[in-house]
């Protein structure tokens, strides 16, 4: 059990800004939880954490599954240490005209992008009112405020997990937990997004300007500070984007 730290579960955390967010909290003294679908996913991530002196677990879990969710969070408490921060990063950025999205498609990017998000932020917050504090982080993105071409399964999800956001800050602020939203209004400079750019425009990484795409550090930088804002100051909602982006 974690002793004289807090511990951070990272819900949905990939290998992209989950494994980001995991380097910064485990550096910063947490001791880290990453859950995925597939744990055995993160065993570099956590091999290179451990040999760095941090301590660092992996779980599968199927955060779209309620008993699997509450079962995460049960464990963690029981065996790790009272959870003090809670990541839902998870999220499936489909792009579809309207007239090829079917309903099950719809309904899976709901699935995974706002309703595991409840999921995550109710067990989240059962554990942390018990000792009346603790921060929560949801990752958004441009779709959370705009309902762009082809998206219109992927914006109703994160429109949908911003909501949930919003009604627990208001509900939980004045608790002593700390809801967050942080909006990421650009590409991520991440190996998934390079092939996507080399997929549609043949653009090469190495091609890409620089500052153009924001860095996985830098998101994992900002939920760090708001993770330590004052309560007289916090902020629920803090949008990211590079000084190049058009919004």
């Amino acid at each position: 059990m974690a002793e004289g730290r807090g511990v951070a579960v990272l819900v949905g955390a990939g290998d992209a800004i989950g494994a980001a967010v995991a380097r910064r909290f485990a550096r910063g003294g947490y001791a880290v939880c990453i859950a995925r679908r597939d744990a055995a996913k993160s065993n570099g991530l956590i091999e290179e954490l451990k040999a760095e002196g941090h301590e660092v677990h992996a779980f599968s879990v199927d955060a779209r599954q309620e008993a699997e969710v509450q079962g995460l969070f049960a464990l963690v408490e029981e065996t790790i240490g009272p959870i003090e921060v809670g990541l839902f990063n998870a999220g499936s950025n489909v792009n579809k005209p309207l007239l090829e999205t079917t309903g099950k498609l719809f309904f899976k990017a709901w699935e995974l992008a706002c309703y595991a998000g409840f999921l995550v932020g109710r067990e989240a917050t059962r554990h942390m009112l018990t000792r009346g504090r603790g921060t929560i982080l949801f990752t958004g993105a441009t779709a959370s405020i705009r309902g762009g071409k082809g998206f219109a399964a992927f914006s109703s999800a994160k429109f949908g997990l911003r909501a949930l956001a919003q009604a627990m800050a208001r509900e939980l602020g004045p608790k002593n937990i700390h809801v967050v939203h942080l909006l990421i209004d650009a590409g991520v400079d991440s190996e998934a997004i390079h092939q996507r750019m080399k997929a549609a425009k043949g653009i090469e990484a190495s091609d890409i300007p620089p500052d153009s795409l924001t860095r996985t550090e830098s998101i994992a930088e900002a939920y760090w500070f708001a993770l330590h804002q004052a309560r007289d100051g916090w902020t629920h909602e803090l949008d990211l984007r590079p000084s190049v982006e058009k919004w």
